[in-house]
């Protein structure tokens, strides 16, 4: 089974004021972000920028199978949401915006705004497990390192605003990690050594991110450190992330100012890391991917054929 995650970068109908400006741009895209899908070829796909749901029933639609589809009911103020393209009949066992009860909002501009729920929705289902038990997974978006301002801004007037932005936007990351990690836990239900729990999407920073690190539960077993083959308590409630399994050369999944970064991440339960055979990020037989380098200006590349993201994927035998 192959499990992956990928932000579809901006997949809205045509004639918006973000998706492709025509149909031949729009069934461009479709066909660029089709192609990899099948040569991928995953049981379950979680989905990041999903700005039309119609937009991921075109994809589907062109895809070789009877694809299922699930979609968060909570976008962001774009119309982003999450989502999944499932092999089986997905069902959805949490839809949540909702920050833990005793994390209070954080701050979120100079004006004094503040956020107390996720922008954008964390969504999860429960597929059919084969012989084993039930898979469920979470899919995010967490809040992105690319600053926005006041006025439709991607460029500050000055350092210090860039500073501020910059904590603002790190206080919602962390906040959204952690509501991500209570969902989590949720699924765990204090048993990650039975259940087969994965948790996966664009996390917006990479893997030794304080971010990323909340939601791997108790430290010390993480893959490759002397605790990862030593059994301990800490195993029932704990989430590996797969990108030390990932091969060197292809541990990125964007490129930024010319810069690589492993910012999508797919992290599994005890039960699940250790029955995985291979990882990657884009196609399995093509080696490095192929990604264009992004700047601040995400408009920049609206109509762009297939996406900015590499696919982050796991094999599991």
């Amino acid at each position: 089974m192959l499990l992956g995650t990928w932000n579809l970068e901006n997949l809205y109908r045509p004639g918006g004021p973000h998706g492709p400006g025509d149909q031949a741009a729009y069934e461009s895209k479709l066909a660029a972000l089709a192609a990899v899908i099948t040569e991928l070829d995953p049981a379950l796909l979680g989905v990041q920028e999903v700005g039309d749901p119609g937009a991921l029933e075109d994809l589907a639609g062109i895809l070789d199978d009877d694809w299922r589809i699930a979609l968060s009911a909570h976008p962001d103020s774009r119309g982003i949401r999450v989502g999944f393209l499932s092999r089986t009949e997905p069902t959805v066992v949490a839809d949540t915006t909702a920050f833990p009860g005793k994390l209070l909002p954080v701050q979120a501009d100079d004006a004094g705004l503040t956020a107390g729920r996720a922008g954008r929705g964390f969504l999860a289902v429960e597929v059919a497990g084969g012989d084993g038990p039930p898979l469920r997974v979470a899919v995010c978006h967490l809040k992105s390192k690319l600053l926005s301002y006041p006025d439709g801004r991607f460029h500050p007037r000055d350092e210090g605003e860039r500073a501020r932005y910059g904590a603002y936007a790190l206080y919602r990351r962390a906040a959204e990690a952690t509501a991500l990690r209570a969902l989590a836990d949720d699924l765990l239900e204090g048993d990650g050594r039975e259940r087969d729990v994965a948790v996966l999407g664009d996390l917006n920073d990479e893997v030794r991110a304080a971010t990323t690190q909340i939601l791997l539960g108790p430290p010390g077993s993480e893959i490759g450190t002397p605790g990862h083959d030593r059994p301990d308590n800490g195993d029932a409630g704990r989430l590996w992330d797969v990108a030390p399994l990932i091969p060197d050369g292809q541990r990125y999944s964007r490129i930024t100012s010319g810069r690589r970064e492993l910012i999508d991440h797919v992290l599994l339960s005890h039960r699940l890391v250790r029955r995985v055979t291979a990882a990657g990020t884009g196609l399995p037989d093509e080696g490095a991917p192929r990604l264009p380098s992004v700047g601040a200006d995400p408009a920049q590349r609206r109509g762009a054929a297939g996406s900015d993201h590499a696919p982050v994927w796991v094999r599991i035998g």
